[in-house]
């Protein structure tokens, strides 16, 4: 029985992919504990506003740092690596509960920090050792979703569960939400069988994929689309704020952008079936980014931009799994280096247009026009993408 065939029979196949898709919600859901309730926090912890938004910062500033090095473990050690990542998950959460101070909220956020990168970049390759290759861009859609879902959940429970007086209730679900889902892929990843590991990797994995003139274009779209869209949910309601529209109502904007990403990165895999296509999906994407940023900066009215948020937000997640299924598809066995180098792209991104729109948050129409302007950079990076999307020779 060849490779292709043992681990592709009956719908227990999908367990692994949806076992992993809780335990990357679930990473994602405790970065965002504290950053819809920031003030609430502020006040619990007795610290500065700013000391509650480094509970958020840490994990991109985590990821930068050990996105490639994670990457290269979950080529060469592939079920260990995930298996560390989620278990450091589950232990990031627990010691939040250690204390009722700020300390112990820092150092269960920097161990759940250290676990993304070995928890995200495992995407394609779960995928890919559990999955026939006709549904690996449905596994990859699932495990984005889960992503996805675990943001909408990190917004939503925060002023749920959080107040001044006590966060204990909030970080207990959170805590038994994340152990839960930690021990399910843990049981998964001990099953004989159920996810191939295709660990081994040549020592040169990094230097391989970036030789790969269709991994760079894909970085390169990666960065502009994660820095337009972590640009766009970090001062939505800074650059809105004058103009009348509250913390509430940008909340319920973000919340609705990420609730119809899900939908979306759910659906792309079935948009965007044919090698090729993917190259117009991309482009579109960007160019409907650059369009929705300008009627952003028209301050055409509450109604207006809601929609461009939802539209832009729900179009740059859903364009997540394409990014990814492409990266698995054409970097073959070093598909973990390969997405950990679209992840550092995008926080890169993310980091450095947010710093950009962070200086022009008393010029909205500026703001917004430097938005559009990198998503429309992205589109002629897309069109460069050659219409076949095989493993590299």
């Amino acid at each position: 029985m060849t490779p292709e065939s043992t681990a592709r029979h009956g719908r227990t196949r999908w367990i692994p992919v949806v076992a992993f898709a809780a335990v990357a919600g679930l990473n994602q859901t405790l970065w965002l504990t504290f950053a819809p309730i920031t003030t609430v926090s502020a006040e619990h912890y007795g610290v500065s506003e700013g000391a509650i938004g480094w509970l958020a910062q840490i994990y991109p500033l985590l990821y930068v740092v050990l996105a490639l090095p994670a990457g290269v473990a979950l080529d060469r050690w592939f079920r260990p690596a995930l298996a560390f990542g989620t278990a450091v998950t589950a232990l990031g959460a627990v010691v939040r509960l250690g204390g009722d101070t700020y300390a112990w909220a820092l150092v269960g956020q920097v161990l759940a920090g250290i676990a993304q990168p070995f928890v995200l970049n495992a995407v394609g390759k779960l995928a890919g050792g559990t999955l026939s290759t006709a549904d690996r861009p449905a596994g990859i859609a699932i495990g984005s979703a889960g992503l996805v879902i675990g943001q909408l959940l990190g917004l939503l429970l925060g002023p749920l569960l959080g107040s001044a007086e006590s966060l204990t209730t909030l970080l207990v679900v959170q805590a038994v939400m994340a152990c839960v889902a930690a021990a399910g892929l843990l049981l998964v990843l001990r099953r004989p069988g159920a996810v191939r590991d295709e660990g081994g990797a040549a020592v040169g994995a990094l230097r391989t994929v970036w030789s790969d003139r269709r991994i760079r274009l894909l970085a390169a779209l990666t960065f502009v689309g994660f820095g337009v869209f972590i640009a766009l949910t970090t001062w939505l309601q800074a650059l809105l704020e004058p103009f009348g529209v509250s913390d509430d109502t940008a909340g319920i904007m973000l919340a609705a952008m990420l609730l119809v990403g899900v939908g979306a990165t759910a659906a792309t895999p079935r948009l965007v079936v044919a090698p090729g296509r993917e190259r117009a999906f991309l482009g579109g994407v960007l160019a409907v980014a650059a369009l929705g940023c300008a009627v952003l900066s028209t301050a055409a009215g509450v109604g207006a931009d809601a929609a461009a948020v939802v539209v832009v937000g729900a179009l740059l997640a859903g364009s997540l799994p394409v990014i990814f299924e492409l990266t698995e598809r054409r970097a073959g066995s070093h598909g973990g280096s390969a997405v950990a180098l679209m992840w550092l792209a995008g926080n890169v991104g993310g980091l450095l247009v947010a710093v950009v729109v962070g200086g022009l948050l008393d010029h909205r129409t500026t703001a917004f026009l430097v938005l559009g302007a990198v998503a429309l950079a992205g589109v002629p990076l897309a069109r460069r993408l050659r219409a076949d999307a095989g493993p590299a020779a």
